[in-house]
C-alpha cells in the first residue's frame, strides 16, 4: 500500500499500528472502534457514490440550446 507522503506501508508497519491501537483502546473497546470505523467508511463510500452519480447524471443531459431569430 502507498499512502502519499508516508511511502509504502508493509505488513510490519501494519502490525505496529495494530499494537499501538490495542494499547490505546484496549482489547475490550477494539470491536466498538472497528464497528464505528466500518460505519464511517461505509457512509463515506455511499456519499462519494451519490456525488459521482449526481455528477454523471448532470453530464448526460444536453446543454440548453439558445434559439436566436436572425
Amino acid at each position: 500500500m502507498i499512502f502519499g507522503f508516508l511511502g509504502p506501508i508493509g505488513w510490519n508497519e501494519l502490525v505496529i499500528i495494530l499494537v499501538i491501537v490495542l494499547l490505546i483502546f484496549g482489547p475490550r473497546r477494539l470491536p466498538d472502534f472497528a464497528e464505528a470505523l466500518g460505519k464511517s467508511i461505509r457512509k463515506f463510500k455511499q456519499a462519494t457514490n451519490e456525488a459521482r452519480s449526481s455528477i454523471e447524471g448532470n453530464q448526460d443531459e444536453s446543454p440548453p440550446h439558445d434559439k436566436k431569430d436572425d
